[in-house]
């Protein structure tokens, strides 16, 4: 049997958080890339975090200062990275890195160029030229819906890969234990417990908040908690609940590593997102877990949420039909546990980490095959 060759692939992120959502996606990519046997580099700024995890996981790691996106000494300190690698391929992670790793190759980084494209935010005309140049050889789009944006702005289509973001279904699944999340949460077995994780503004969690004040007084049980607040949003929040008539009814957690654990602590899983999302990871990951989920009707959502049958979809910024949707998951949990079922066999056969790396693997491949234009 013939083996394929390693590749060297250099993985580009200009910040330093290693929690949001981007930075899980970059680092479950590098590590499911080694663990397949490619020589993997991870650059980001300085962050000792980056460099432990990425150490014990046997990738590659280098701090780059990365003040602004037109930094010509991290981009030249990025060239020297690829040069000394002999990186063949190099994946850069949002706007500045997608600058950078341009500006890099003027000075002689000649890898094969990748840009990934996220969020479903308006590419303005100035920053075009970074997506249609020549030296970007390919771009990952998490979802069709990004993808035909990318093309509506005069992208060509065939430089546009869909890649969707992966669950890792080895931390995500079904068999995951939410009691102690329930206990701590202070929750009886009789209380429906309604989740969000994520609390930007253009989340959606006011709208959440208004959709529960609706939903309230018909459901005596319900409590809403929302995940992953800074200190200041924790007060924010905890004082809209009050004006809403809420307290006692929300709950908030800041910054939690057991995400998996609390999404199977749920009875149902919401994102209210009404700007900028591409595929909420959320969402994807409480269907992995099992679990049913009401979303808004955005960008690449309907990609994976099919409104009846693996969740609900509702309009973004509509409290009240998202209230209805919500009612609807609670006054029928058999029906929503089947459409639960049904997220999370679409969820390992199409929005899994294993399915990510198969697709990003086979794209590099075909780049680093391809003759240079």
């Amino acid at each position: 049997m013939t083996t394929r060759s390693s590749l060297r692939i250099l993985q580009l992120y200009p910040k330093a958080d290693y929690f949001t959502g981007a930075a899980i996606q970059l680092r479950d990519l590098a590590i499911g890339l080694a663990a397949r046997g490619h020589a993997v580099t991870v650059v980001t700024p300085p962050s000792e975090l980056w460099a432990e995890r990425m150490r014990a996981a046997d990738v590659g790691y280098v701090p780059v200062p990365m003040q602004r996106a037109w930094d010509v000494r991290a981009a030249w300190r990025l060239a020297k990275v690829i040069r000394a690698g002999r990186i063949q391929v190099a994946h850069a992670h949002k706007g500045r890195a997608r600058t950078l790793a341009l500006l890099a190759g003027l000075m002689g980084a000649r890898s094969k160029l990748v840009l990934n494209r996220g969020v479903s935010f308006h590419v303005p005309r100035a920053r075009r030229l970074g997506y249609t140049s020549r030296r970007v050889h390919a771009i990952v789009a998490v979802c069709e819906s990004i993808k035909r944006d990318l093309v509506a702005t005069g992208v060509p289509a065939q430089k546009i890969e869909v890649i969707y973001s992966g669950t890792d279904v080895g931390r995500f699944h079904p068999g995951l234990d939410g009691g102690p999340i329930r206990r701590e949460l202070g929750l009886a077995p009789e209380h429906v417990l309604i989740t969000q994780i994520g609390v930007r503004s253009w989340r959606g969690w006011r709208d959440v908040l208004d959709a529960m004040a609706r939903l309230a007084p018909g459901a005596p049980r319900a409590r809403l908690l929302f995940v992953g607040a800074p200190p200041p949003r924790v007060a924010e929040v905890g004082e809209c609940a009050r004006e809403r008539g809420l307290e006692g009814r929300v709950l908030v957690l800041g910054h939690r590593e057991d995400v998996p654990q609390i999404l199977t602590a749920s009875d149902v899983v919401v994102d209210a997102s009404y700007a900028g999302a591409g595929l909420t990871g959320s969402i994807r990951e409480a269907l992995a877990c099992e679990r049913p989920v009401v979303a808004t009707d955005l960008a690449g959502m309907p990609e994976l949420v099919i409104d009846g049958e693996t969740g609900l979809l509702v309009p973004p910024r509509d409290p009240e039909a998202l209230a209805r949707a919500l009612r609807r998951v609670l006054e029928n949990p058999t029906w929503a546990q089947v459409m639960a079922r049904a997220g999370c066999k679409r969820v390992d056969a199409h929005f899994s980490l294993r399915a990510k790396l198969d697709a990003t693997e086979a794209l590099y491949r075909r780049l680093v095959e391809t003759r240079s234009a």
